[in-house]
């Protein structure tokens, strides 16, 4: 069993919404463990009195003033893993990292990480506004627990990372946001810390930067380093992260490949999944034409899936029943992605029924999506009929299935090397020829 850098056990975190602390209370604690702190701790409070959501005390039972932030988080995260941590807004992903971070304490629970720890949790939190960005370097290494030799030994790559050559004498409080974030995470990801712990303030950067901060995390996993990300950009959770977990509510939803747990995120959040029946055929969509009664993404095997693979085909599986012949239907699907804009259509043109009237009776088409053809993300796909002419639409349910497309950074789809984002709802694997016609 692989040796673990982070362990969570029933980490549970609980708030008095609406109280404040006494000024001055927590603001200095706060830039003091923001980023920086030994590593090997333990973390707990199970003290006299242990917190359960069956035995409450009185004063503290659930109200419109309290809240679980957290509530039986458990997780083990082994020596040199990337574990991308992702949910909605107000999920308890911050929570978890300020108490891994050593900014808050659990209410029920522990944590125990072993090694130094590096976080980066917000921009301002960390450095201190009226030292200069050098002297915030090595206060930060010290926080860290480490020499001064060592600090200077990594000095001159953090300042050439961040790109604040001319301002590194300069202090930090004359920073632009961007410059801030630049010069923290240089310093989070280059001094020598076992446990780097990231949340989404990355997205204060320029997208060179992001990419450049992209790489040098896996830089990091390379060496052994363990890191926690938080973000809200899937495409980088699921081609970055080899695990991720889905918190939502304070509760773990989903743990496993970040591709699974990033699809299974992407179709709950959109209401939809990768198949939907209407087993009552007087509610399914339709007239008294046709009706629409399954549609389904399904695999090689025919089973329904939500995550596929770029590299490989997808099949949609649509089953409708005819309930009156004489009539010539054209089957269609609409695919469209998470903005709403239409990647492509597809009808049925099978030269088998093309053109010819459909005899009473259930028809099952299924249309196959070759692999290296759609952009990763989501899709929504709705299935229809028509018929022309006259033209009229005998059924039609739109983004009824959902299927999440996950890319590969191993080199061979069509983003090749490139870790950066993609544009567009297509990215076909196309080839390339090349000609050397020498020197001239």
């Amino acid at each position: 069993m692989p040796e673990f850098s982070v362990r969570v056990k029933d980490l549970a975190k609980y708030y008095s919404i609406g109280t404040r602390p006494r000024p001055g209370e927590a603001q200095l604690r706060e830039i003091l463990s923001a980023i920086f702190l030994p590593g090997l701790r333990k973390l707990s409070r199970r003290g006299a009195q242990t917190w359960s959501a069956q035995n409450l005390p009185v004063a503290a039972a659930p109200t419109d003033d309290h809240i679980w932030a957290l509530r039986g988080v458990s997780f083990d995260v082994p020596r040199g893993q990337i574990l991308g941590i992702i949910g909605p807004n107000g999920a308890g992903k911050s929570t978890l990292l300020k108490i891994l971070s050593r900014i808050t304490e659990p209410t029920e629970g522990r944590a125990e990480l072993r090694g130094r720890i590096a976080s980066l949790l917000e921009v301002g939190v960390g450095f201190h506004p009226e030292l200069t960005g050098r002297e915030n370097i090595y206060l930060s290494g010290a926080l860290l627990g480490m020499k001064k030799t060592e600090i200077r030994r990594n000095l001159d790559e953090i300042i050439a990372f961040a790109e604040v050559e001319k301002f590194v004498d300069t202090p930090v409080k004359r920073y632009s946001s961007g410059m801030y974030v630049r010069l923290a995470f240089a310093v989070a990801a280059h001094l020598e810390s076992e446990i780097l712990i990231v949340d989404e303030v990355l997205a204060v950067g320029d997208s060179a930067f992001q990419r450049k901060c992209i790489n040098k995390m896996e830089d990091v996993r390379q060496h052994g380093r363990t890191i926690l990300f938080v973000s809200h950009n899937m495409a980088v959770i699921a081609r970055l992260c080899e695990r991720a977990i889905l918190i939502s509510g304070g509760v773990v939803q989903k743990d496993g490949p970040s591709p699974e747990v990033v699809g299974a995120y992407l179709l709950s959040h959109l209401r939809t999944s990768s198949e939907r029946s209407w087993p009552d055929l007087a509610t399914a969509p339709g007239d008294e034409i046709a009706r629409l009664r399954r549609l389904r993404v399904v695999d090689e095997l025919g089973r329904a899936h939500d995550t596929v693979d770029i590299r490989k085909p997808t099949t949609i599986e649509m089953t409708y029943d005819v309930l009156q012949s004489g009539w010539v239907l054209w089957p269609y699907l609409l695919f469209r992605n998470e903005a709403g804009i239409c990647a492509f259509v597809t009808r049925d043109l099978d030269p088998e029924w093309r053109g010819r009237e459909r005899p009473v009776g259930r028809f099952v088409s299924t249309v196959e999506i070759p692999g290296n053809l759609l952009a990763e993300g989501v899709l929504l796909v709705g299935g229809g009929a028509y018929s022309n002419p006259p033209f009229r639409i005998h059924f039609y349910d739109g983004d009824s299935v959902a299927f999440h497309i996950n890319d590969t950074h191993d080199g061979d789809s069509a983003r090749g090397d490139w870790q950066g984002d993609d544009p567009g709802v297509v990215r076909p694997l196309l080839p390339w020829i090349n000609v050397f016609e020498g020197t001239s």
